[in-house]
């Protein structure tokens, strides 16, 4: 009877050692499989991600290139409804610095009056993730709540809960001007935004319409166009941005509230 017992517990000791084993090659698989499908993720490669490319000159610098979905003035890009996410251009002339139409100007603008592109822009960017790019001095940040990025440049929190902001010189990246621009970023954890050039990128000519520089005798004065394009590689770095964005659809819920 006694011998009976202890074969019982014996043969019961054995079946949970067996159990135990089996569980334990069961986690070794899984880790196994785990680190294999990394492995092959890592050395896969991907395809760049669509980004759709808001309020851009017809036939610029973001056409014809990869990946890339331009909607320039005919597509109207306050109509823009996903799926990608932005790099936005919206129209900044009455959010800049001579926003009521400089010193020349024959009627007083309204600060603001953009026909909804920056709101709409921002609306883009908080559903789908992006970049906004507007110039220095900007009053649509604070007219939105956005925090003003410092000049001496470097990613900081914009303020909103949601956003990154920073101020950068287009000058770095081949612009004819310093170029003084914010940009506004959703959708990236800190570690995922670029380290951008920061700092004056040296002298160069002046970027507004009324005033300009003297040199060899003649008074050098940039056109609009000149003004207003985006260097490649500038465009490049605000791509790069959107590709790393992850987000979803109405994942920020938005509504237009003035500061």
């Amino acid at each position: 009877m006694v011998a009976s017992r202890r074969s019982l517990r014996g043969q019961a000791a054995l079946r949970a050692s067996s159990a135990r084993e089996l569980r334990l090659l069961r986690r070794l698989i899984v880790k196994e499989r785990i680190e294999t499908r990394c492995d092959n993720e890592l050395h896969m490669p991907r395809t760049p991600k669509t980004v759709a490319a808001l309020y851009v000159a017809t036939n610029g610098v973001y056409f014809g290139i990869p990946n890339v979905d331009p909607w320039d003035k005919r597509r109207d890009a306050r109509l823009f409804d996903g799926p990608y996410p932005v790099v936005a251009h919206p129209p900044c002339e009455r959010w800049g610095r001579y926003w009521s139409g400089g010193p020349s100007a024959d009627v007083r603008r309204k600060k603001g009056d953009d026909g909804g592109c920056f709101a709409a822009a921002l609306c883009a960017v908080r559903l789908w993730g992006g970049v906004i790019e507007h110039p220095e001095a900007s009053h649509a940040w604070s007219e939105f709540g956005l925090v003003k990025p410092p000049h001496v440049g470097g990613w900081i929190k914009a303020g909103d809960g949601i956003g990154w902001t920073v101020c950068v010189e287009q000058g770095h990246y081949g612009h004819m001007a310093r170029k003084k621009t914010w940009l506004y970023v959703v959708g990236c954890s800190y570690d995922d935004l670029p380290a951008l050039m920061c700092g004056s990128s040296g002298d160069k000519q002046k970027i507004d319409p009324y005033h300009a520089r003297v040199t060899g005798g003649s008074l050098e004065r940039m056109s609009k166009i000149e003004r207003v394009s985006t260097p490649v590689p500038f465009r490049d770095v605000l791509i790069r941005i959107a590709q790393r964005t992850r987000m979803k659809k109405g994942i920020y819920k938005w509504q237009h509230q003035p500061a």
